[in-house]
């Protein structure tokens, strides 16, 4: 719970410093990241499960 409230920490003062420096192209590629990591924790969780279907 702690690792949560500090990643929504860290993105609420990357969206602040965002919005206070015009740095409107770091809110996209952050998104992007953040998809991209999802994907990979979605991916390698699922794996093991996919594997033993073959």
């Amino acid at each position: 719970m702690n690792k949560l409230r500090h990643s929504v920490r860290l993105l609420t003062e990357l969206w602040a410093f965002a919005w206070q420096n015009k740095a409107w192209w770091l809110i996209p590629t952050t998104l992007i990241l953040l998809l991209i990591g999802v994907l990979i924790v979605a991916g390698s969780s699922v794996a093991p499960f996919i594997y033993t279907l073959f």
